[in-house]
């Protein structure tokens, strides 16, 4: 049928141009950005599931550095506590030299000099070891109802969590400092005790203050005072280090979770750019030939001025 006013093959071109250049839109936004889902007219699902996903990725690699600097944390707290066991060990083997019977007290005061700093010291390294601005070994803080305790975030979710305690490391804490009692010293009648004390009556007494080794009973007494410290340390630095191997491997899993997410991500998210690159070239050809197509149709119209001139 020849007509004029409604070119049907025109329409049928200029709505096939129309579809084709809005798919080749789309196919040259995907291969722009590398991204299949750009918005959700693209894929609604997809795009809900993928940014869940994402979610998921993000939540899971910050986990792994909070599991990160926790191990940190208490790798400081650890190094600490190595030097304060190895001041201990010097300490308790001054103790066994003020023991031997080779040694007058004055001389054992002079091994109780060195004895005292290693105290102190002792005392400077609990109140002075600290990671971002946080004393680890004096038990002040408290971040789970409980003195000492850090909390560490190990999951995307509320309540993953690790929680590692770390008793006091001071003199106090090691019950070294301020002891009420070192032992018993029995004293007989007229003789005098090791601070030049005559004693009238046979005397049993208690031995107090601070540990020192200036005398052979003190420094008996201060043997076992040092052995429980040691203890004591061995014991925190056991729990340490069971919570660091622990903390490793759940940010190990944690990041094996992260990559299989993020792969499962990419699947759904990200552009395929063999099939995008194939879809394009299809698109352009139909563009190309929807024109053509058109150009075409705009003639036909033209047979009507050829029956009109016969």
């Amino acid at each position: 049928m020849s007509v004029i006013n409604t070119n049907v093959a025109a329409l049928y071109s200029q709505n096939a141009m129309k579809t084709n250049a809005r798919s080749m839109n789309t196919v040259m936004e995907q291969l722009s950005t590398g991204t299949r889902v750009n918005s959700a007219k693209d894929d609604a699902a997809g795009l809900a599931i993928g940014q869940n996903m994402t979610s998921q990725v993000r939540g899971l690699n910050q986990a792994v550095r909070n599991l990160n600097d926790g191990v940190n944390m208490l790798q400081t707290a650890e190094g600490a506590m190595i030097e304060q066991s190895n001041m201990l060990q010097r300490m308790r083997e001054l103790a066994v030299q003020a023991m031997n019977g080779t040694y007058s007290n004055v001389q054992r005061g002079y091994l109780d000099k060195e004895f005292q700093a290693l105290s102190t010291q002792i005392g400077k390294i609990a109140s002075d070891t600290k990671w971002n601005d946080q004393t680890l070994l004096d038990a002040s803080q408290t971040q789970d109802g409980t003195a000492g305790t850090f909390k560490y975030q190990a999951g995307q979710n509320a309540g993953q969590t690790v929680v590692v305690t770390i008793n006091a490391m001071t003199l106090t804490g090691l019950a070294i400092n301020a002891i009420s009692a070192f032992g018993t010293a029995s004293v007989a009648s007229g003789v005098a005790d090791e601070f030049g004390i005559v004693a009238v009556g046979n005397v049993s007494a208690v031995l107090t203050g601070s540990p020192d080794i200036r005398t052979v009973s003190r420094a008996t007494a201060t043997v076992a005072l040092v052995s429980s410290a040691l203890e004591s340390i061995n014991s925190q630095r056991a729990v340490l280090g069971a919570a660091i191997n622990r903390m490793q491997y759940a940010g190990d899993n944690l990041t094996n979770i992260s990559s299989n997410t993020a792969q499962s991500r990419s699947s759904i998210m990200d552009t395929d750019y063999a099939l995008a690159s194939t879809q394009l070239a299809k698109n352009q050809i139909i563009q190309q030939a929807a024109t053509a197509m058109l150009a075409q149709a705009n003639q036909q119209p033209q047979s009507v001025m050829a029956l009109l001139k016969g």
